[in-house]
């Protein structure tokens, strides 16, 4: 089996093999978007992307995707977070790969330390949490600044494994 997973929008890609694991910050490509202002807007590389998870078609696959973020308050994030789940869902639909949504709180109960909270606290909890666990992507991870898609693929595995030590509803 083959645990995929995916830290939506600007994120992440984690990827843990019966013998190795794989880590990719998302390939993004950078444009303009023309609307009353000009400005630029990041969208996911689909050909890189694509690159990134055809070696496994074909392959006994298990992709989790983080739920995008989606916040009145907060509305061209929540844009990009839609479009970015989009072209994931396109390319991971493409190569017939088996995948479900998964709740950002029900990785991090399982595998960062209690109590940690803010945003930035999960960033450094996160990176140190994954670089422990992954010490051969440490660089890449460093350069990232957290692991949340390798640990998404560690909840996948421990999830699909039976082994997580929380319980949790149907996620």
């Amino acid at each position: 089996m083959i645990y995929i997973g995916i830290d939506n929008g600007v994120g992440s890609i984690g990827i843990i093999t019966p013998n190795d694991y794989f880590f990719y910050q998302t390939p993004i490509i950078f444009g303009q978007d023309y609307t009353k202002t000009k400005k630029n807007i990041s969208r996911i590389d689909f050909n890189k992307l694509l690159e990134i998870l055809l070696p496994y078609e074909g392959k006994e696959v298990f992709v989790r995707i983080e739920r995008p973020m989606i916040n009145s308050f907060r509305f061209n994030a929540s844009i990009t977070s839609a479009r970015a789940l989009e072209a994931i869902l396109i390319v991971v639909e493409m190569l017939n790969m088996s995948y479900q949504f998964l709740d950002s709180k029900a990785w991090q109960k399982e595998l960062l330390p209690n109590g940690v909270k803010t945003s930035i606290e999960l960033k450094v909890a996160s990176f140190d949490i994954g670089s422990r666990l992954f010490p051969k992507v440490k660089e890449l991870i460093k350069k990232h600044k957290d692991a949340d898609g390798m640990l998404i693929a560690e909840w996948v595995k421990r999830f699909q494994q039976g082994t997580l030590t929380k319980v949790y509803k149907n996620p």
